[in-house]
């Protein structure tokens, strides 16, 4: 769920800007799973820049307190959160941990890194949501800590219907900070894409496991 639509295009003006997303509707990148995407996003790259992450960090540490008020600890989800969530975390004066996709397999075999104790209240921070499978494993592994997890807030979602239906049976609200839709609106009416892209790209969010610009044209 979007917050302010401001906040959404601001968002996502600044992640065309520094390239850590990138739309390519002519040109698809091919995902892991085999699926042709128009788009590709990678919001490790806002790190490298200060005034960007420092936006970030403050509109994520807003966010949290508007909905939750300051809870116990902030959590990142491995590897692509440690970044930005350590940096909400020092924003909110709050401890932070982060949660490996799967424990490690020497030492204290931990799965989630730093101090954080039962019944204590957790926001999840994520930089990208896309089916969420991943980061709800993270919320699994809290949860199975007896963690109160109060909820998860991200950069930026894909949207996808699949990632909403595995975040409603997971009881997770999520909230980010811009998404597919308000990228789209931004990229067309700065003239990153044209109209006729902006289609196709719209296109492709409905049924990206079978999308091809090819026949999409």
């Amino acid at each position: 769920m979007i917050l302010n639509k401001e906040t959404a295009h601001k968002t996502a003006e600044l992640l065309l800007q520094i390239n850590a997303i990138k739309l390519q509707p002519q040109k698809p990148f091919t995902w892991a799973s085999g699926w042709k995407s128009p788009i590709y996003c990678d919001n490790r790259i806002t790190l490298s820049y200060p005034e960007i992450r420092n936006y970030l960090k403050e509109h994520l540490a807003k966010q949290i307190e508007s909905l939750y008020g300051k809870p116990d600890v902030i959590a990142g989800v491995a590897t692509g959160a440690i970044g930005i969530g350590a940096l909400v975390a020092d924003c909110l004066n709050l401890p932070f941990c982060y949660i490996r996709p799967e424990a490690k397999a020497h030492g204290r075999q931990n799965k989630i890194e730093g101090h954080v104790e039962a019944n204590q209240t957790v926001v999840v921070v994520e930089d990208l949501i896309s089916t969420g499978k991943s980061s709800l494993l993270a919320v699994d592994a809290l949860r199975e800590s007896n963690i109160n997890v109060k909820g998860m807030v991200a950069i930026f979602t894909y949207g996808f219907d699949i990632a909403q239906t595995n975040f409603d049976n997971k009881k997770v609200a999520l909230h980010t900070l811009s998404d597919y839709n308000n990228l789209l609106v931004k990229a067309e009416s700065t003239n990153y894409i044209s109209a006729s892209e902006a289609a196709l790209l719209s296109q492709w969010r409905h049924d990206p496991a079978t999308w091809d610009p090819q026949s999409s044209t």
